[in-house]
């Protein structure tokens, strides 16, 4: 999809983080608060998505989420075309299920 002749992106965080202690579930907790504040949305278990609509957009998104970093854990920030995440395919069991759509319309924060 394009948005003025621009490419929309999508950012995807996946994150492992510990949760051993109270201070880890105080971090994964502010962390994951962050990425839902941030407009992103639960794609599976500690795997957030969000759709931009442009590169530059993304980048914005993944340097915020680079700022929110925990102290411990592992994270990465994938940003693919609108095209790729449309070619992801997505199974429930040995099931097909459709792949999400993007936002009919952009969100202003």
């Amino acid at each position: 999809m394009t948005f003025g002749g621009l490419n929309s992106m999508w950012v995807i965080v996946l994150f492992d983080l510990p949760t051993e202690t109270a201070e880890d579930r105080k971090n994964y907790t502010v962390f994951r608060k962050k990425l839902l504040d941030d407009g992103f949305v639960m794609m599976q278990y500690s795997v957030n998505m969000r759709h931009s609509a442009s590169d530059e957009n993304a980048l914005v998104h993944a340097k915020r989420v680079k700022a929110w970093l925990p102290p411990d854990g592992e994270v990465r920030i994938v940003k693919i075309t609108d095209k790729q995440f449309g070619r992801i395919e997505v199974f429930y069991g040995k099931k097909r299920k459709p792949i999400e759509a993007a936002p009919a319309q952009l969100s202003l924060f």
